[in-house]
């Protein structure tokens, strides 16, 4: 799996086998149709794995990220990446953040004695 930056300073990311070969077929033009309309690319970042379907399956996750998730990859930021990871659109939510329910506990009337 691979981060690419192009010349208008977009991020492309794929997989494949042969990242030398891959690389040189994105200068030459011969790349996907993104990079092919913003040469040259740079790589930035690569991750290597020992089969194709798990690089593959890392390109697509890594694709869906925000630019700044990308850079926090790249980086290094492992707190970083955490911290992005985190749901922000509100349809997920702490149950200690719902109002008047700070603590769970069952009250004596759903306690059965035997």
């Amino acid at each position: 799996m691979y981060i690419l930056e192009c010349s208008d300073g977009s991020y492309y990311t794929g997989s494949t086998k042969n990242i030398d070969r891959r690389l040189q077929q994105h200068q030459n033009g011969e790349g996907a149709n993104h990079t092919k309309k913003r040469l040259p690319v740079k790589l930035l970042y690569y991750e290597e794995y020992g089969r194709i379907d798990t690089a593959f399956y890392r390109e697509k996750q890594v694709q869906g990220w925000s630019r700044a998730k990308k850079e926090a990859l790249m980086n290094g930021d492992l707190e970083e990446l955490h911290d992005l990871a985190e749901c922000t659109n509100g349809t997920h939510f702490s149950i200690f953040k719902v109002p008047d329910f700070d603590f769970a506990q069952p009250s004596n009337e759903s306690i059965i004695e035997p």
